[in-house]
């Protein structure tokens, strides 16, 4: 048996416990479980990249806005289930400054997180129109998207959109619209998991063909302004973070507070209904609603029976987060460009060692440096290639469960992989390449 990094009787044995059948195939919290339990039982520490989440600490500004809050008694009191006001004009500042988007703030909800936006967005979308039933999902995407479909019960299509990059999207988006069967589309720019960024030519067609079919776009922008080729970080000022409501009306952004903020624990994020949709009627929401306006079911017939809102001090602190934002004294692109950073090492020690980078271009341009990247290792599919990474102590998951259709690749996260471990990720790697190059 080949001697691996990690005791492999152990890693064996913790899968079979585990009830996984493949690592490849699992889920990213139940690979964040078994390497858990492997770590606790080799005392050895992973190259952990499953996980996307934060691995700075939170900015002093929403926390000393929280705890302000709380001291006043704000943790007693119901919020609005439109959210607090004043957070609702700092995120409609915020929009302006760093999008040169103008909404009002009654379209700029707060939200249990991104993904309680997105939740209640495809609950409602899914009721504008009796005789369309069908999301689109742009992907790659956020696995836990098409979760929600499913818990649900609602219909989804997808495409990968590796080789639709360009004028090439135009035809593929317009060969599902034009079936009249879909009411809307999603997708993440910067994506997760890719890290491809939409050119701006490829958000006009998204924008035109929404405009021609009538379709509402979902845009996560989970990763606000952290395409790093270009500074998105001075508010008001140009360059802004790119985004298809410059070409639409029929828009909702998801914004979080995850990892831009560092602000993830506290369950606080934005949704931002452009004003015309918020405001337009559509007939058949009083099917479900007392209203057939679509802010008003957004509200009040869709977040009021989620969650009555959100969390009263948390809006405190995304409202304290913001407010540093728009006043320029909190530069929050600089706070997360470690990300960037340690992109960059990391994907030479896989390129160093026998792995490809598998979505390595927008268009014609290398891919930003950032919080994901992919990668893939020549005579293995992803979910092989996971399955054996798992013995070598570094786990992520395979692209199979985000909709790609590269299905030789691996989502890396670089989030909470420390400096101090890149010698270990070497090793691990060069290990690795000579145990299975040809």
């Amino acid at each position: 048996m080949i001697e691996t990094p990690i005791n492999s009787s152990i890693v064996s044995q913790k899968i079979a416990e585990s009830g996984i059948k493949e690592v490849g195939k699992a889920t990213i919290r139940e690979i964040k479980r078994l390497v858990d339990r492997i770590e606790e039982s080799t005392r050895e520490k992973y190259i952990r990249m499953e996980m996307g989440i934060p691995g700075l600490p939170p900015n002093k500004f929403g926390v000393e806005s929280q705890i302000e809050a709380l001291q006043k008694g704000v943790a007693a009191i119901y919020p609005d289930i439109q959210g607090t006001p004043i957070l609702k004009s700092e995120i409609s500042s915020f929009v302006k400054n760093f999008l040169n988007i103008d909404v009002n703030p009654e379209g700029c909800i707060p939200t249990v997180g991104s993904m309680q936006g997105s939740f209640a967005s495809f609950l409602a979308l899914s009721r504008i129109y009796k005789e369309r039933n069908t999301t689109l999902f742009i992907d790659p995407g956020f696995p836990v998207h098409k979760m929600q479909h499913k818990v649900l019960n609602l219909k989804f299509e997808t495409f990968d959109v590796y080789n639709f990059r360009g004028e090439a999207l135009r035809e593929k988006l317009e060969s599902y619209f034009s079936n009249g069967h879909i009411h809307s589309v999603i997708y993440s720019n910067p994506n997760n998991p890719s890290w491809i960024c939409f050119t701006e030519n490829e958000l006009k067609i998204i924008g035109d063909l929404a405009n021609k079919y009538d379709i509402v776009v979902m845009e996560d922008l989970a990763y606000f302004a952290m395409d790093f080729r270009k500074d998105y970080s001075v508010a008001g000022q140009a360059p802004y973070q790119p985004s298809v409501a410059n070409y639409t009306d029929n828009y909702i952004l998801f914004i979080s507070s995850s990892k831009a903020f560092s602000y993830a624990g506290e369950r606080i994020g934005m949704m931002v209904i452009s004003d015309v949709l918020f405001q337009r009627k559509f007939e058949n929401l009083l099917n479900y609603y007392v209203s057939d306006g679509f802010g008003y079911s957004m509200v009040f017939g869709t977040i009021y029976p989620l969650s009555s809102g959100t969390s009263h001090s948390a809006q405190y602190g995304l409202y304290g987060v913001l407010k540093a934002a728009n006043e320029g004294r909190f530069n929050f692109v600089e706070e997360v460009k470690v990300y960037g950073k340690k992109a960059k090492i990391m994907k030479k020690l896989f390129l160093d060692n026998g792995f490809k980078i598998v979505y390595d271009k927008d268009e014609n341009s290398p891919i930003a440096d950032g919080f994901y990247f992919t990668f893939s290792y020549p005579g293995m599919d992803g979910i092989e290639l996971l399955n054996k990474l798992i013995y070598y102590g570094i786990s992520a998951i395979s692209l199979a469960i985000t909709g790609s259709e590269r299905i030789e690749g691996i989502r890396a996260c670089t989030s909470l992989v420390k400096e101090s471990q890149f010698g270990d990720l070497e090793y691990r790697l060069k290990t690795f390449n000579e145990h299975h190059k040809n």
